[in-house]
């Protein structure tokens, strides 16, 4: 990783030839604040500022809000150009404040409309600015001492913003190659010293300056990049309040600064003592004192408003009243210093004295209904004022939320243990710059994509999802998933959905959701028509990676489209299910009617067998029954049975069932000789003591 990004260093370049003298023809009015002029006195005339005064003001607006944000780490070096150049300042920390650029400022003077223009050209400037990002900064040197072995992750970059009267298009191209063959220049010149760093990285910004009333003969373009070393963005403004706006867009862009209105600041007037009216006051800080909003999407909640014509955004917060008790302590999240954009307003210097002196400033988010929200505060330390982020969600340091809280409501089918291996399959690890590929893709890079390929298409609910809960569909959803796809991992990705074909043939069951639902769910087309579609939506979001993957898609498509005669099997399949529906619903009178009939059918058969074996057991005449298969329907119902009346259906299901399984093998000897189901046990032992036993079972003396 590089240490220093472009906005460590930047070398203001302001022209200072003769042109620059010429007016803007923005008029300003000196009259404005006489209440009451006596009779025959002339009004002050209205003066206009020339092209010189406009770029030093917005160029100093624009080192002072750099300043107030970021004091340390953040540096200037501002260049005049005329007939050469002068550097103003150096990278030196006790250099880098606005009363010392005024101060070398005054020294200066504005241009000489009577100099020669031929003997002046920003040029010179140019070239002094890109000697100075040569220089190594204290910052620079600090680090490239701690770091010996690796001094090389110290880079050096930087931005120049030249502002100036260009003649054309063509007079542009050639101040960049100019730029372009002086960085190389001195890139071969800091190659031999230890006092000077080549420059890694340019961007130039070209501001031409040019009078209200005129056309422009420059016209705008985006960032280009010149050369691997240089990129270049050129920008036609009027002078006035249109290059003031401009460069305080410049100076957000360019340093990641957000905007932050405060609205409804009571201030009583200067003219009314007794009232008091609302302001606002606009102030400008790092961008992650937004982070709360981008995160949790509520941008349209913060009041987020565009100005400059889509340009420039602003959030708004609403001024809560102050609390007297300044000791209550928040739990604040972040803390960025603010720079006010208009910093000699009479709002933002009363809100600027009322925060040092020691009074914290509550604000809350501007919300047409509910509960009120308060998401910043104000507050100075040590001289500065910071914008502090509080948090206004649940605390870190409590106890970790339920998963039936999360954004899902009362939710609790989450797919937790997929969602770990997914984890698991999307886990970071260091990488060592010897081992990357420098022609291939950065480690980070990978991984991104393949955190894109592995989320396109991924439930969150268990209900939601079918083929995610299915084991047969696993091995595709593994193997689609990757970027390239081999011969092997085709073949497995075809198996699986001949696999699925082969179920669907077979009618097995898919675990689909019933929640919600009532009945029996979706009919078993159904349920497969449901798998279908998900299994090629999952399939079609990486269709588009190889052919093999298409391939995969062209092997659903094809196994979906069933033949006429298979469509013919699933209708009737269909109307059969469609019959037993009916038939369960209808049928249970039905049913009750036939278990009685068959019911009292099965009782007179018993009751006609019971009377016939009465008979044999009871003459005396009668010989011994040979010892052979008893009647099943005898053995089975049971005599207590008989008197309750009516057989239940399972009963007569038991009966038959147990009818069926009694052909099948063989009787035991002791049921076969026993009488009324009753066999006597251990009659060996009685024949050994001199005891007689009896056919019947019962032994005689």
């Amino acid at each position: 990783m590089k240490m220093f990004s472009v906005a460590h260093k930047t070398v203001f370049v302001v022209d200072h030839c003769p042109y620059m003298a010429e007016s803007s023809r923005q008029q300003v009015e000196c009259d404005v604040l006489t209440k009451s002029r006596a009779q025959g006195v002339i009004p002050l005339a209205p003066v206009s500022k020339s092209l010189w005064t406009c770029a030093v003001e917005c160029s100093m607006e624009y080192c002072r809000i750099l300043f107030d944000v970021y004091p340390k780490d953040k540096l200037v070096n501002y260049i005049v150009s005329d007939s050469e150049f002068h550097i103003l300042n150096t990278w030196r920390r006790e250099d880098q404040s606005t009363h010392e650029l005024m101060s070398a400022l005054s020294a200066v003077g504005p241009p000489n409309p009577r100099e020669d223009p031929e003997c002046c050209s920003i040029l010179h400037g140019l070239v002094a600015a890109v000697e100075a990002l040569c220089k190594i900064t204290e910052l620079q040197h600090e680090k490239r001492t701690a770091l010996m072995d690796t001094a090389e992750r110290v880079a050096n970059r930087g931005r120049i913003i030249c502002l100036t009267n260009a003649k054309s298009d063509t007079h542009v191209r050639m101040l960049e190659d100019c730029i372009q063959e002086t960085i190389s220049e001195q890139n071969k010149l800091a190659a031999g010293s230890d006092r000077l760093m080549a420059i890694q990285q340019c961007d130039l910004v070209l501001v031409h300056i040019y009078p209200q009333g005129e056309e422009t003969l420059v016209s705008d373009r985006p960032k280009k990049e010149i050369s691997p070393l240089l990129t270049s963005e050129v920008h036609s403004v009027r002078a006035g309040r249109h290059l003031a706006s401009k460069l305080n867009i410049l100076v957000q862009q360019h340093f990641d600064l957000a905007s932050t209105t405060i609205t409804n600041i009571p201030m009583k007037e200067e003219q009314h003592a007794n009232t008091s009216a609302n302001y606002d006051v606009e102030l400008l800080h790092h961008r992650d004192a937004h982070i709360e909003f981008f995160k949790s999407g509520d941008l349209h909640m913060a009041g987020t408003s565009t100005r400059e014509n889509g340009v420039k955004e602003t959030m708004t917060l609403k001024w809560c009243t102050p609390r007297t008790n300044s000791i209550e302590l928040h739990y604040c999240t972040g803390a960025y210093r603010i720079s006010p954009t208009d910093v000699n307003s009479r709002p933002s210097s009363c809100l600027t004295n009322f925060l040092l002196n020691g009074r914290s400033v509550l604000l809350e988010q501007p919300r047409k209904s509910g509960s009120k929200v308060i998401s910043h505060m104000l507050s100075s330390h040590g001289g500065e004022i910071f914008l502090h982020v509080l948090n206004s969600n649940r605390s870190t340091l409590e106890d970790p939320p339920s998963i039936s809280e999360g954004c899902g409501g009362r939710v609790t089918d989450y797919r937790i243990t997929d969602f770990g291996e997914f984890m698991r399959d999307n886990r970071l690890t260091p990488v060592a710059e010897s081992s990357h590929n420098p022609s291939g893709k950065l480690p980070v890079e990978r991984a991104k994509a393949q955190l894109e390929r592995y989320t396109r298409y991924w439930p969150m609910i268990i209900s939601q999802t079918t083929i995610f809960n299915m084991q047969a569909v696993v091995p595709l959803a593994n193997l689609i998933v990757k970027e390239l796809l081999t011969e092997e991992d085709l073949l497995t990705c075809q198996k699986t959905i001949y696999n699925l074909v082969d179920m669907e043939r077979k009618s097995d069951p898919l675990p689909i959701s019933t929640v919600g639902s009532r009945g029996k769910g979706p009919k078993r087309d159904e349920q497969y028509r449901i798998m279908w579609n998900e299994l090629e939506t999952l399939v079609k979001t990486h269709a588009g990676a190889t052919d093999r993957h298409q391939r995969v898609l062209d092997c659903i498509i094809a196994c979906r489209s069933k033949p006429p005669e298979e469509e013919e099997r699933k209708k009737r399949g269909r109307k059969r299910e469609e019959r037993e529906d009916r038939t369960e619903k209808n049928g249970s009178k039905e049913a009750e009617d036939k278990s009685w009939q068959e019911s009292e059918r099965l009782k007179g058969l018993l009751e006609k067998e019971d009377q016939e074996s009465e008979v044999i057991k009871d003459s005396p005449d009668s010989p011994e029954p040979l010892n052979k298969k008893p009647r099943l329907i005898s053995e089975d119902v049971q005599p207590p049975e008989r008197a309750k009346g009516p057989a239940t259906l399972l009963s007569m299901w038991t009966n038959r069932i147990t009818v069926a399984n009694s052909r099948k093998h063989q009787e035991f000897f002791g049921r076969a000789g026993s009488v009324n189901s009753k066999f006597e046990l251990y009659q060996h032992l009685k024949e050994e003591n001199g005891i007689d036993t009896h056919e019947n079972g019962k032994a005689a003396r």
